[in-house]
């Protein structure tokens, strides 16, 4: 694509401060996550003269901010929209940026920049932000001319939506933003080299994927965040019904396909359900729709998948062959190339294939021990999830052991409405991600689970669930430990605690060798976590009683503002399934 002539419109005279509001209100944009500052201002200002023609959400930190866009993103499909001023505002939306890049999350991030002048002379709060972010962005730009300003807006949305999505960075001077010009809002894009969807997947490939499965005695489909972000549940559902393939799919998948369906086979990978990881090792045709090979998936990626013919469907070719070759490789859309096999995919003879998974999914369930009489952080998941069966509930995670637990133990019914930081990892992403979420879907129920360590690294958006009536709930599964460290830690460094312990550093497990048994509690709690969310204006309550944690949930869920449960749990507990680093399936742990 080269250019794309737009209808003429009547020119106006305005400042590049209003021409960027416009064409976010003439995008759709109706939530606006925005932290104000000196090369930001006159955005500000500007957006105050449209009116309440978009929500302007006040997060507490930049990088809050960056994940409330994401976890708006994620949950509707419409692009997260955030807005930073320049030099250290810029830089905390940078990990947000980096997050959205690997997941593959449409988002618009607005930074203000010094003006054209002083640019490069080291001005206070400048940075380079093109530059920073030059490898963590799909595209980004610096406006030195008012007169690209609509051009680079219109492109900014296209780029961010089409293809395989991705954050887009504008980087707007202040001086541009206070300039004046007559202009037209609604001029051509040109994007010479771009191209905005893959080519139609002709139907001779399409016959040839469909006679590799009917050919095929094992064969297995691996779901990726593709099938979501493509808005592809439907027909993976439906090829699912009409081949009776069983399916897979990465952290990122959950939720394409309900976990009740009997071909579903959970998720795979180094926390993934074992019996989905054997399955992948047993299979004969491996059906990638929408992955990318990643090492948590695969470990040692010459042993993975390694008696199969592989399938690999992708829209960005750069993730074709890349980690794992293919048999049969294809660009294309997951979502055409899924309605076209629905035409014509012919059920293959794998009833003893079916019968071997159905074995596998009886022999090695996730599992813990429901005789514990404390609460384990799987038994406060598998109750939530319980608990909220029935409702429109939407759930987003830190990083760590609770990510993996709720992975496992919360059931997914619908895509996007689990919300994970997959790629990236980063912790600190669960609370300001259901900010976004609960902006998106103000009438649901938007909970985080969320450990202590990742909760307290943007813990200060609180504030922020309160002032803007946000009423998420906070399920915070609390160990007092960065557990999933300290489980490497016990299990392949002699359990040498090495700064690990999140209380005062005076405690026996702040440092050296641990001989805590499996089912110790840290008894100095540190900080208090209710005392916090109640000076923030939010609800809360403990709980360490399994007699006492239904009702404390449902004290929770009925909650009409923001709240948060601290549910003391042991910080001993393992996640099982687990598959070291750069091992492969046959080196699983179970127990």
């Amino acid at each position: 694509m080269s250019t794309v002539k737009a209808a003429a419109t009547e020119p106006q005279v305005m400042t590049g401060a209003d021409i960027l509001v416009k064409s976010l209100v003439d995008h759709g944009v109706e939530v606006l996550f925005a932290y104000p500052g000196g090369c930001s201002m006159p955005l500000h200002q500007a957006l105050t003269r449209f009116g309440h023609s978009i929500r302007t959400i006040l997060p507490r930190h930049e990088q809050g901010g960056g994940f409330a866009a994401q976890g708006y993103s994620r949950s509707t499909g419409k692009v997260g929209v955030v807005m930073a001023t320049s030099g250290p505002g810029a830089t905390n939306l940078v990990t947000a940026i980096a997050d959205a890049k690997l997941d593959s999350v449409p988002m618009l991030c607005i930074t203000g920049q010094v003006a054209t002048g002083a640019i490069g002379s080291d001005a206070f709060q400048e940075t380079p932000m093109v530059e920073i972010c030059r490898g963590i962005t799909k595209h980004h730009y610096l406006v030195t001319d008012i007169a690209d300003l609509p051009r680079v807006m219109k492109e900014a949305f296209f780029i961010a939506t089409s293809g395989r999505p991705g954050p887009v960075l504008v980087d707007l001077p202040k001086d541009i933003q206070l300039s004046t010009l007559e202009i037209d809002m609604d001029p051509s894009m040109n994007l010479p080299g771009y191209e905005p969807a893959p080519p139609t997947v002709p139907s001779e490939t399409i016959r040839q994927i469909a006679a590799a499965i009917k050919s095929s005695h094992r064969p297995i489909l691996y779901a990726g965040g593709g099938i979501v972000m493509g808005g592809a549940s439907e027909e993976l559902r439906e090829f699912v019904r009409k081949s009776g393939i069983p399916v897979t799919t990465t952290i990122m998948g959950i939720g394409a396909i309900p976990p009740e369906d009997d071909h579903a086979m959970s998720w795979l990978g180094m926390h993934g359900a074992a019996y989905a990881n054997y399955a992948v090792r047993d299979c004969d045709l491996l059906i990638a729709l929408g992955v990318r090979f990643d090492d948590r998936v695969t470990g040692k990626v010459e042993a993975f998948a390694k008696d199969a013919k592989i399938i690999h469907v992708d829209i960005d070719s750069s993730e074709l062959n890349k980690n794992k070759q293919a048999h049969i490789a294809v660009r294309g859309d997951v979502k055409q190339v899924l309605t076209e096999l629905n035409k014509v995919v012919q059920k293959p003879e794998i009833a003893q294939w079916q019968d071997h998974c159905d074995k596998l999914k009886a022999k090695h369930p996730f599992r813990y021990d429901e005789n514990f009489d404390g609460i384990l952080q799987q038994h406060a998941i598998k109750t939530l999830s319980d608990m909220t069966a029935d409702m429109d509930t939407y759930v987003t995670v830190g990083v760590g052991q609770h990510q993996m637990w709720a992975a496992q133990f919360f059931q997914f019914r619908r895509p996007r409405t689990w919300h994970s930081s997959s790629g990236l990892g980063t912790m600190g992403f669960g609370l300001p991600a259901a900010m976004g979420v609960q902006a998106a879907h103000p009438d649901a129920l938007v909970i985080d689970i969320d450990g202590d360590g990742s909760f307290q690294m943007n813990i200060q958006e609180l504030a922020t669930c309160f002032c803007e009536e946000l009423p998420v709930k906070v399920l915070l599964l609390n160990n007092q430990h960065l557990g999933m460290v300290v489980q490497w830690e016990d299990r392949f460094m002699d359990r040498n605690r090495a700064h690990t312990y999140l209380g005062p550093i005076r405690h026996d497990e702040a440092s050296g060798k641990s001989n805590a048994d499996r089912f110790t509690y840290a008894e100095d709690r540190y900080p208090d976590y209710v005392q916090i969310a109640k000076g923030y204006g939010c609800g809360a309550a403990t709980v360490r009683e399994k007699g006492d944690l239904e009702a404390a949930l449902r004290e929770m869920i009925d909650h009409k503002g923001p709240y948060l449960l601290d549910v003391q749990v042991p910080y001993q507990e393992h996640v099982l399934p687990m598959i070291p680093g750069n091992m492969t399936v046959d080196d699983m742990i179970l127990e």
